[in-house]
């Protein structure tokens, strides 16, 4: 008897694995079918590479949004709205009312001439010849000089050289300084909508070789100029997507993942090198990751797991220097000192099939994740980063104090290619990776809020061709004139002579720094050992701190 009821136990517990495993597998087909779906979608031509601020992160923002309702997310942005919208500074533009008319002729913008991004804005009648700069008459520049006599020089810049000349001129009287080129040697001049150089006193127009021969090519005649430059901010509109499930818990779970791609390379962030411009779809960079935050963001709604809230944020602006996240974490929608701990993913799609490599990164921000990641899972090959800084948008949240880890699959040839298409998603291995996750909720879901660790700071991506480093974590969303320090490393040059977050790095011994590419090109005049002064802004008081590299 007893061995017949061991035999009805044993096919009973057979019988209920199988239907287990039926079901797991037919859940585990409905996520992949859905990873399929929004893949397809966010990665289609429609949307034309999801660039901030265009019509086609607008198609992207609102598939989230449906697929955030219909997983019974409820909206938690602004004003109700899933939508949470933030400005992106894209540098200068001008005007349409910008002209230069010599001799009552009209000349054609970008074509007879362009304003530098550095001019003046100013409404001036004036003349001007080229041979006789007096007074306050327009003055003139030929470059050719400059270009011969710095064209074996890599370190010349012939814009700095032209400020130099505008600031000296108008501090001669100078109306406006008219700038050419008689030398056959290609200056590449052109109006640059990114610099961030500080505006002279006086217009500066660059008039193209025809120009100069139709309306001065006798140097001593004067010509009448009227001259009208409208210089302002560029600025585009992004958007992030942020869904919630309330379980009435004291602490909330933030994912995230951001949307947004490259558009046809705008922004000069792609590395195809091809002529013609394409569409950059984005499959696994990033859509990859906004399907995975859409499916735990339904696992997670039909869970038993209500020891935390759920915050699940689609950034836009990732792209451009973490715009979407940056903007969530100075405005957030819940209370910041409640937050347990941030998951990002990006690019988890192509899970080799061979390695099953992994990296999560931010390893270090929590003495929890040491406890409850297992390096060694039974089908991933998992390469842990401690720190929670990185070319993503944990990065945010990690400089609020909040433990985050950051799920990504590896790099690979595609990356930022008009080819990351999503014909070459591993979705098994997506499936995996979302499941891997899930799980690293659920062990979580009874330990209350984690503590939060610092960690040392991720090296940018790429060599650098300078030997020393200040220590500071560029803010690449700032947009005024200098380098904002978003962080400051600990044990670095920055934080031992007294530099803090926030302070806007001027200049380094004599190079200004107005921006990131500035401050890269100042750095590399310096090499170990040497000594200078560093000087910031902070707040309205300028500063100015001693350092050794």
């Amino acid at each position: 008897m007893k061995h017949f009821l061991w035999f009805l136990l044993l096919i009973s517990t057979v019988s209920t694995a199988q239907k287990r495993k039926k079901s797991q597998i037919k859940a585990d087909n409905i996520v992949l079918a859905s990873l399929h779906n929004h893949i397809a979608y966010l990665a289609d031509d429609k949307l034309e590479g999801r660039r901030t601020g265009t019509e086609g992160e607008k198609l992207a923002y609102e598939y989230i949004t449906k697929q955030f309702e219909l997983a019974g997310l409820k909206a938690k942005a602004d004003n109700g709205s899933y939508i949470q919208a933030f400005e992106v500074n894209d540098g200068r533009q001008t005007g349409p009312g910008t002209s230069l008319i010599i001799n009552n002729t009209a000349l054609v913008p970008d074509k007879d001439f362009f304003p530098f991004a550095f001019s003046a804005n100013a409404e001036k009648e004036t003349s001007g010849a080229i041979a006789l700069p007096e007074g306050d008459a327009a003055w003139f520049l030929d470059v050719k000089e400059l270009l011969e006599e710095n064209k074996n020089n890599p370190h010349f810049d012939l814009k700095d050289a032209i400020v130099r000349h505008a600031n000296k001129v108008s501090g001669h009287g100078a109306s406006a300084l008219l700038v050419y080129n008689s030398s056959n040697i290609d200056d590449e001049l052109k109006f640059e909508p990114k610099s961030k150089k500080e505006f002279v006193k006086i217009p500066v127009l660059y008039i193209s070789k025809e120009t100069k021969q139709k309306f001065f090519k006798n140097e001593t005649v004067p010509a009448d100029i009227k001259i009208n430059i409208s210089i302002s901010d560029k600025k585009r509109t992004g958007h992030n997507v942020v869904g919630y499930i309330d379980n009435g818990a004291a602490n909330t779970v933030i994912l995230g993942a951001h949307y947004d791609h490259l558009g046809y390379g705008e922004d000069h962030n792609s590395l195809y090198t091809g002529s013609q411009p394409q569409i950059h779809n984005g499959a696994d960079d990033n859509a990859s990751g906004t399907a995975a935050l859409i499916e735990l963001g339904k696992l997670l709604k039909k869970s038993k797991l209500k020891k935390n809230n759920y915050l699940f944020i689609a950034f836009s602006g990732e792209e451009l220097g973490l715009y979407g996240s940056k903007y969530y974490t100075e405005h957030p929608t819940i209370d910041f000192s409640k937050a347990n701990y941030m998951i990002n993913m990006d690019m988890v799609g192509r899970l080799n099939d061979s390695t099953h490599g992994l990296t999560i990164g931010g390893f270090g921000t929590s003495p929890v994740w040491g406890q409850e990641i297992d390096i060694h899972d039974k089908y991933l090959k998992i390469n842990i980063d401690s720190s929670g800084t990185g070319p993503s948008d944990h990065t945010s949240f990690y400089r609020k104090d909040i433990p985050v880890l950051f799920f990504f699959t590896g790099a690979h040839s595609d990356y930022h290619k008009p080819s990351d298409d999503a014909d070459k998603i591993n979705y098994n291995g997506e499936l995996y990776l979302i499941r891997y996750i899930y799980n690293l909720v659920e062990k979580n879901n009874n330990k209350g809020k984690l503590a939060f660790t610092k960690t040392r700071e991720a090296q940018p991506q790429g060599r650098r061709s300078f030997s020393v480093s200040l220590g500071i974590m560029p803010d690449y969303t700032f947009s005024g004139i200098g380098v904002k320090a978003d962080g400051v490393s600990e044990g670095k040059v920055a934080e031992k002579a007294g530099i803090k977050a926030g302070d806007v790095i001027l200049k380094i011994g004599d190079h200004k720094t107005n921006d990131v590419q500035e401050y890269m090109k100042a750095l590399g005049k310096f090499k170990k050992g040497d000594a200078t002064t560093v000087t910031v802004k902070r707040g309205d008081e300028e500063l100015h701190f001693n350092i050794v590299f």
